[in-house]
């Protein structure tokens, strides 16, 4: 399979589970690598991933659920409940975390570009997170990105014991496909690409 049919297969997959002939373990070795070697500026390196699986996973999600049930008003939070719960049903979740001690490093080491340090910092995880999706769509684990943060990045970090400076940008929560990802649409190519001889 070339990598562009990899990257094909990658699609976002609500309808998950744990029905997985993959063990956690070539899971959880497949997420590191796949950041390990993820490149980002001056290799920084700032991405950080926590992976929960088993009670850690249902603790998360029970975590955003309860969070949003403060939010959310009684009359809709039916359809919020149901979709947690949706996520809730997949395997595992990896939350992908950036380092801003790391950032504000290099800021300081790198004043020019004090800045940019930032917004690189974010292409770097969002690298790290395609990367791992891709990686995972690869042995047929399913997968959507999630963004619950800042809603719920406090009680995230006292449950597991999240380093201070690690900044919460996105969940990847996966699983066994239990129904496969609806028609793609793309819009014209003419308003996305400009080529020039």
């Amino acid at each position: 399979m070339s990598f562009l049919d990899k990257i094909k297969q990658r699609r976002t997959i609500y309808a998950i589970g744990k029905n997985l002939s993959v063990d956690q373990k070539a899971i959880e070795e497949t997420i590191q690598e796949a950041v390990r070697h993820s490149p980002s500026s001056f290799n920084s390196q700032t991405s950080r991933v926590v992976t929960l699986f088993g009670e850690s996973h249902t603790q998360f999600w029970n975590i955003v659920r309860e969070t949003l049930r403060q939010i959310v008003p009684a009359e809709a939070f039916a359809g919020t409940d149901a979709k947690i719960s949706s996520f809730a049903a997949g395997f595992g979740t990896a939350l992908f975390y950036e380092d801003q001690a790391t950032v504000k490093a290099l800021q300081e080491q790198f004043a020019l570009y004090a800045d940019n340090f930032p917004v690189w910092s974010e292409h770097s995880t969002a690298i790290a997170q395609f990367a791992v999706w891709t990686a995972l769509a690869e042995q047929n684990i399913g997968a959507s990105l999630q963004h619950y943060n800042p809603i719920v990045d406090a009680e995230v970090a006292a449950k597991f014991n999240i380093p201070e400076s690690w900044k919460l940008r996105a969940q990847l929560v996966f699983g066994s496909i239990e129904a496969p990802a609806g028609d793609k649409t793309f819009i014209d190519d003419s308003e996305r690409f400009k080529t020039f001889n």
